[in-house]
């Protein structure tokens, strides 16, 4: 396991203290007027789900933990579990809604993507940059319509709601990024 000083912890690193691997969720370089400068973080236990308040000094150094990438398939949803296959092994995993995050907004059945594992445990995802989602509802197209006009607010397949150029219509495919949420380019 590498070791990483503690001004160079980012948000979304996952390091592992005390046993318990944890996601960074916020980080804060602080140097008061007086006295040596801290790091203060918000971590998110992946086991256990609880989010816990930590302070680092300057020179402390925390465990960084490696992950391995698996190419796995998205199944299917039930309840808060949401299940992945292995693309090699066939074998099947589930993450459950409170690890995957805002990423349940940009999986579509038989997808195929990126599962972040530790220690064979799955811990996070990564997406790709945009997503092709079909729009289940929205507004009625304007005739004459042109992209600088208003923005109207549209439902695509996953549940997700994207603000769309007017000539957008129910049934149109739209590119949305996976990193801000909005919308990019009719598909």
């Amino acid at each position: 396991m590498a070791t990483i000083q503690a001004t160079r912890l980012r948000k979304g690193m996952l390091i592992k203290m005390r046993g318990h691997l944890l996601r960074i969720i916020d980080v804060n370089h602080l140097t008061p007027g007086k006295g040596h400068g801290y790091v203060q973080t918000r971590l998110r236990n992946l086991r256990s789900g609880t989010l816990n308040d930590h302070k680092f000094r300057s020179d402390d150094n925390a465990d960084r933990a490696t992950l391995d990438s698996r190419k796995m398939q998205f199944l299917y949803v039930d309840g808060d579990a949401y299940h992945f296959m292995d693309t090699e092994t066939y074998e099947q995993t589930h993450l459950t809604k409170d690890t995957l995050g805002d990423a349940v907004n940009y999986l579509l059945p038989d997808s195929v993507i990126t599962i972040q594992m530790f220690e064979d445990e799955p811990v996070g995802i990564d997406l790709p940059g945009t997503v092709d989602l079909t729009v289940q509802d929205t507004a009625p197209s304007i005739k004459g319509a042109t992209a600088s006009a208003q923005l109207k607010p549209a439902t695509l397949e996953t549940g997700l709601v994207v603000q769309v150029p007017p000539f957008i219509s129910i049934g149109d495919k739209v590119r949305v990024s996976t990193e801000t949420g909005e919308y990019q380019a009719r598909a």
